[in-house]
């Protein structure tokens, strides 16, 4: 018998379920491995259980006790082909770990036998990501589930290694996230990052969906990406029912995700600029992040663009006057913002302290499958705009910015480059933004069970959303990947080798959420 192959979508090109190729778990295992090889990068990973699949409620035990088999979903995206492979195994209390030969399913593996307690058997280091309770009794797999609440740390021994631990309690608004260093004198041996304090339970809390609350799950879920995060939500309600929203509205949405994109680019570049004391751009940043927010309430009036992005389309239009006055704040805010970072490049202090610290290689950053600027500064092509366009994107190209030190100058200037783009995209959409109505309302979802994949690059990232739907049109499944759950690992490992006192500034480099890890 011929073994089934991976099955080949594009970015919102909808899947009926039972077209998803079911692999054994060996095939499973190494197609996943030998794509990641050819240079695929896996996007989305994670587990269903089959009795939710089969009858679109949610999970129920099995029987007598046995462990209630799962099915084990992957989506691997080609940026060579511009396309994302679908597969998918059944599993059943346990299967042979990827991570030893595919690092970047890692956290994946992780999350999925935290929530399923199905243990990858052979992963090298198996400990929860976050603190709850399994979603679903699984009979004899409820074992693994009951070891969730240890948190173990890799450990260093010798009479001169110590530990450095920090947080989970933060000062002002941060939220809890556990830092533990493990130094010689000063010099970082390993960092072990330990979060999922606050999980809300965001994905279990959207199946039954869609409906009145889920597109506000979906703004709120990690607040300084409330656009990029709507987007893919909303360009994934429309794959489902097999609609897209209006011009007008495509070029609305892509002004608002750049604007976001500005907004969290110029204050990191302030933040970062603080972080080493340089006050005149830090100060200067500080004040041009507002005005790239206010500029986002121009548009909705929520200056983070809550209420603007909806399926179908924009529940806002931008009149003349309004489009000049946005192009008129846009060109000053663009002229200081320039003086301001510019400064950080003239200044032999700063530069000092962003080159050569917290480098990562391109080879390493691959291994790990980091994303967004973190990746792009270590060399990586790779931009959804570019890779997988969608909406505005599809008629109009954004040029990709890279770098090749992947240290903090590298995050740094990336993020002027982006920046720089962003500016120029803005101000062409709103000079030709196209007639005609900015909202649509949607046919009934066809009467099938699907899958499909929106991804979209917000300012932090790849963001992945996947959603299953039963035949009614309702999420059986709605997994959410935010970049920073790839990213956290690249942290840990571009503190290695560097003075403790350099983790502020690589930390701000990355900027990565704890509460889009955490749903």
């Amino acid at each position: 018998m011929t073994e089934p192959k991976p099955k080949s979508i594009r970015n919102l090109e909808p899947l009926g379920l039972d077209k998803v190729p079911v692999l054994d778990v060996s095939g499973f295992r190494r197609t996943i491995v030998d794509a990641v090889r050819n240079g695929a990068r896996v996007s989305s990973f994670f587990g269903v259980p089959a009795s939710a699949l089969a009858e679109g409620n949610a999970a129920t035990p099995a029987p007598d006790g046995a462990a209630s088999p799962v099915r084990l979903f992957a989506v691997l995206a080609s940026v060579e082909t511009g396309t994302l492979s679908v597969l998918s195994a059944l599993v059943q209390g346990e299967y042979p770990s990827l991570t030893p030969e595919c690092p970047q399913v890692h956290w994946f593996e992780r999350e999925i036998w935290e929530q399923w307690s199905v243990k990858p058997a052979g992963h090298p280091w198996l400990k929860p990501i976050r603190f709850h309770a399994p979603y679903a009794p699984t009979g004899s797999g409820a074992a693994a589930g009951a070891e969730i609440g240890v948190a173990e740390f890799f450990r260093i021994e010798g009479a001169e290694v110590h530990e450095v631990a920090v947080g989970p309690v933060h000062a002002g608004v941060i939220e809890p996230g556990h830092f533990r260093f493990q130094c010689h004198g000063e010099n970082v041996y390993h960092l072990e990052i330990s979060l999922g304090y606050q999980h809300r339970g965001v994905e279990p809390a959207l199946v039954g969906g869609p409906n009145r609350r889920t597109l506000h799950y979906l703004e709120t879920l990690a607040g300084d990406t409330s656009v990029g995060h709507a987007t893919a939500y909303a360009r994934l309600v429309e794959a489902l029912a097999g609609a897209a929203a209006p011009p007008r509205a495509m070029s609305l949405r892509g002004i608002a995700l750049e604007l976001e994109r500005l907004a969290n680019h110029t204050g990191d570049l302030g933040a970062l600029a603080g972080d080493v004391a340089y006050l005149p751009t830090a100060s200067y940043c500080g004040r041009l992040r507002g005005d790239f927010l206010n500029l986002s309430a121009l548009l909705c009036g929520n200056r983070f663009g809550r209420g603007l992005i909806v399926p179908g389309g924009v529940n806002f239009d931008a009149d003349r006057e309004l489009i000049a006055e946005l192009q008129a704040r846009l060109a000053a805010a663009a002229a200081d913002v320039q003086g301001a970072v510019e400064l950080l490049w003239q200044t032999p202090s700063v530069m000092a302290r962003f080159e050569n610290t917290g480098a990562l290689s391109l080879e390493l950053a691959t291994e790990l499958g980091l994303v967004g600027p973190v990746a792009r500064a270590c060399g990586a092509r790779m931009d959804v705009r570019h890779d997988f366009p969608a909406g505005i994107y599809q008629f109009v190209q954004v040029p990709m910015s890279t770098w090749n030190t992947g240290d903090v100058f590298a995050r740094a200037y990336v993020r002027w480059l982006e920046i720089q783009k962003s500016i120029a995209f803005i101000q062409e959409r709103a000079e030709a933004l196209p007639d005609g109505a900015c909202r649509q309302d949607l046919p009934v979802a066809p009467d099938r069970r699907q899958f499909a994949v929106s991804l979209v690059e917000g300012w932090r990232g790849e963001i992945c959303h996947v959603a299953i739907t039963n035949s009614a049109g309702r999420f059986i499944r709605y997994k959410i990947v935010d970049p920073s759950f790839h990213n956290w690992i690249g942290l840990a490992m571009a503190l290695r080798g560097q003075p403790i006192s350099d983790f502020p500034l690589c930390n701000k480099s990355f900027n990565l959420s704890y509460c889009g890890h955490d749903l």
